[in-house]
């Protein structure tokens, strides 16, 4: 894409798409302030989307689908309002798409005081305790009901015996009552 498109700074509208255009976008793109439609879809464009396009205040629609642009989209309120197909045809990531940028879940891990890296600690403890709770558990009760005959019989006579009377006797209870 030409450099000198961003010296138009009164343009509005701006449709380059289907022209086979290769490059990157122009880093001075912010400097059209007061451009409102941007399509320069169905390109050859490469590299990432410049972060002051973020700061184009009028922009209401844009189109960069099927280029060859990669990285985060650009965050600011202007670029997370517009339709997630305006950027398919991408290896772009972040919102308004749904795909999460590997960027962000280093600096994630990287700084645990952040909130999503808190929640990411907290779920690891949480699924680790889980794991070992049915560890020990596992290992306190089916082990030694294998091993110990001894206890195996034990354990079977109080669900045969005690337990199924109990039952019975509750069950018999209840039924003379009505």
């Amino acid at each position: 894409m030409p450099e000198e498109l961003t010296s138009l700074d009164a343009l509005q509208s701006l449709n380059l798409s289907g022209n086979y255009l290769s490059g990157s976008i122009p880093k001075k793109i912010d400097t059209m302030t007061a451009l409102e439609s941007l399509d320069l879809s169905r390109n050859q464009l490469s590299g990432h989307i410049p972060s002051g396009m973020s700061s184009l205040t009028f922009l209401s629609f844009l189109n960069l689908s099927c280029n060859n642009l990669s990285g985060q989209i650009p965050t600011g309120t202007q670029l997370q309002t517009m339709d997630a197909s305006s950027f398919i045809g991408n290896k772009l990531c972040g919102p308004p798409l749904l795909i999460k940028c590997r960027e962000d879940h280093v600096t994630l891990n990287r700084d645990a005081s952040t909130e999503d890296g808190e929640r990411q600690d907290d779920e690891y403890w949480f699924r680790l305790g889980i794991g070992m709770g049915f560890g020990v558990s596992f290992g306190g009760v089916i082990v030694p009901l294998l091993v110990c005959g001894f206890w195996r019989r034990a354990y079977f006579w109080f669900f045969e015996e005690y337990l199924w009377y109990k039952f019975v006797d509750y069950f018999m209870k209840v039924k003379y009552m009505f």
